[in-house]
């Protein structure tokens, strides 16, 4: 692609931008508060934005638009009923005993609630999972960079490799999030995730309207397409009848209730930015907060790939390709691009091999569609010059406080959580501030390693929820039971987060999608059961996890002893006072909040079912 002079300066205004807010902010980093905390000092509205773009990152944007072409409609099911419900419930119920516990992290929570081996536990799993979610966001911008050609002139004249694209892509953008984190810490990625924010949405809302008007409008999208595609309950009685290939039990329970719940109510990377506000009522409206745009978002992320799938064939020099390939600078194969084109549908192409540039296909010999390139050819296809280069500035945003939010919560539960409370427990203050700064640069490039890694995957989204079905899923089990049940034990909370991680790990092992080989995407032990598509295999992964951990936390606490009841207090809903909502107006109530936000909720499903 040829991106002009505007193009290109509206995405430098973005990278002075984010660079400049880390410098701007870097003199009032004066104490680990300060860097790991925001000071704790932030409006509700600012941090429900940063709450709800914390998890904007590359697989919200690449990742849904993917699932979107891949799975259709039904990805809502992510938002509707996979978020909403429990952003409500973390608002309503599980704010006030993170804010008002003052734990600076959730693996710190679970010190205060049960015992630091279960601490220690999470932190250890959480640090892993963040890694990964990083180098898969670092992942996505590359294969962006790399898919739209942004730097292939540059490599040509200085007759160096096309293939060295993506690395010089992960570098640029692990240097980029590096300096402005390292520089302003957690309030700087807030600010950067506002600012994300406001780009998706103008980024994004005239490519929807555009390519919607381009197949004939919601009309049109629905000829187009498989009526499933258009219809989010549609086919739910049977895996094999719907494009998710997952029956309701296995969406409700393991979408809805265990990843859902979770992630939104136990993963600190969102956790953090709610905890950063500047008072515990203020805490509890920012999930509430986010929920609003959150609700809608599917209109922007889900329903370009859907228009992606049913835009008519074009012809080659239309679409983008993978490209890596070869050893030279000029080592395209263009016999293959042509059939990476020819063999794909609509603006998705079949995946490229990126040593040989061979077209990738699954056992029965059918091509795999690159679903990850969905938003990327919705952005050259239908954007002219300007736009375009704001749409591209939006990715990567998204791609960068995805980054960023990972490695601020990263560099927060290795400071404190492993490295104050296990290697080093009583250095100053200014000791653990420079920790945090060294663990940012750890934490980037671990995410380095991990980006290489997601190359195995042809839809991020997938990766994620495999990711979360490991750590999330058992981890929500231990929560459940702590907060609501005074009897849970430690021994009880860290045997069943143990038992819970390998129930996954072997269900993993032992199931594999219809499409996929033995290997990265299951079947590594044995193949003992197929399921319809991965997100199926994902989803029963982590109602295995969740439900072995809940059954051997229970049966372990009861045989062993619990901790006193005045220990508890502020930690378990039984013996907790309940929030005062009357000194608030009406209308600011987070209960009331959440009714309007329900009503909402099932008003929207009614009219996609």
């Amino acid at each position: 692609m040829n991106l002009t002079l505007i193009d290109w300066l509206i995405m430098l205004l973005y990278f002075v931008f984010v660079l400049g807010i880390g410098f701007a902010l870097k003199r009032f980093m004066k104490t680990s508060k300060d860097f790991f905390q925001a000071g704790r000092a932030l409006p509700a509205w600012i941090c429900g934005l940063a709450f709800i773009s914390a998890n904007l990152g590359a697989q919200e944007v690449i990742g849904m638009g993917a699932s979107g072409a891949k799975y259709g409609i039904a990805t809502s099911h992510f938002y509707w009923i996979g978020a909403i419900p429990a952003m409500i419930f973390v608002g309503v119920f599980m704010m006030p005993f993170y804010y008002g516990s003052k734990a600076r992290s959730v693996p710190e929570f679970l010190r205060l609630r049960f015992d630091e081996k279960t601490r220690a536990y999470n932190a250890c799993s959480f640090a892993v999972m963040t890694v990964f979610s990083s180098g898969i966001s670092m992942y996505a911008m590359a294969r962006l960079i790399q898919t739209l050609h942004v730097f292939d002139s540059l490599f040509i004249k200085m007759n160096m490799p096309l293939g060295w694209i993506f690395h010089f892509a992960v570098v640029i953008s692990a240097v980029i999030v590096l300096g402005y984190i390292f520089l302003g810490g957690l309030t700087s990625a807030i600010y950067n995730e506002v600012l994300q924010f406001f780009l998706i949405v103008a980024g994004f809302l005239p490519l929807v309207w555009v390519g919607l008007k381009n197949v004939g409008g919601w009309n049109g999208l629905k000829a187009s397409l498989p009526s499933a595609y258009t219809h989010s309950w549609q086919g739910m009685t049977n895996p094999h009848n719907n494009p998710l290939g997952v029956e309701w039990f296995g969406l409700s329970m393991g979408l809805a209730f265990v990843l859902s719940f979770g992630y939104w109510c136990t993963d600190f990377l969102v956790i953090q930015t709610a905890m950063a506000s500047d008072s515990e009522e203020s805490a509890r409206r920012v999930p509430l907060i986010a929920a609003i745009p959150k609700m809608f978002f599917p209109f922007l992320v889900i329903l370009p790939g859907l228009i992606a799938i049913a835009t008519p064939a074009i012809t080659q020099h239309a679409m983008v390709h993978t490209h890596v390939v070869g050893t030279s600078a000029r080592g395209l194969v263009a016999t293959d691009l042509n059939n990476s084109v020819m063999m794909g549908k609509g603006l998705i192409p079949a995946k490229v091999n990126p040593v040989t540039g061979k077209v990738m296909t699954d056992e029965k010999g059918n091509p795999l569609l690159d679903y990850d390139l969905a938003i990327p050819n919705m952005l050259l296809y239908y954007f002219p010059t300007g736009i375009l280069g704001l749409g591209l500035t939006a990715l990567l945003a998204s791609f960068m406080s995805g980054m960023a939010g990972n490695v601020t919560a990263f560099n927060t539960v290795w400071t404190y959580d492993l490295y104050q409370g296990y290697i080093h427990k009583n250095a100053s203050d200014s000791h653990y501030l420079k920790m945090g700064r060294w663990a940012t640069v750890g934490g980037i490039l671990l995410s380095i390693g991990a980006a290489y890694a997601a190359t195995s995957f042809n839809n991020i989204m997938d990766t994620l929820q495999l990711v979360f079905s490991f750590v999330n899923a058992p981890l929500f089990a231990t929560f459940l039971l702590g907060m609501f049940w005074k009897r849970t034990t430690g021994h009880g909370a860290f045997t069943g987060l143990i038992s819970g991680t390998v129930a996954a790990i072997l269900h993993h092992g032992l199931t594999l999608p219809t499409d996929a080989h033995p290997g990265i995407h299951g079947g590594w032990i044995a193949v003992v059961h197929l399921y319809p598509s991965q997100m199926a295999q994902n989803f029963w992964t982590a109602i295995w996890a969740f439900s072995v951990n809940f059954v051997i936390t229970v049966v372990i606490s009861l045989m062993t002893k619990p901790r006193p009841e005045p220990e508890l207090v502020g930690l378990v809903y039984s013996l907790t006072p309940k929030p005062v909502e009357h000194t608030m107006a009406w209308y600011a109530r987070p209960k009331v909040i959440a009714v309007g936000l329900i009503a909402m909720l099932v008003t929207l499903n009614l009219i996609f079912k």
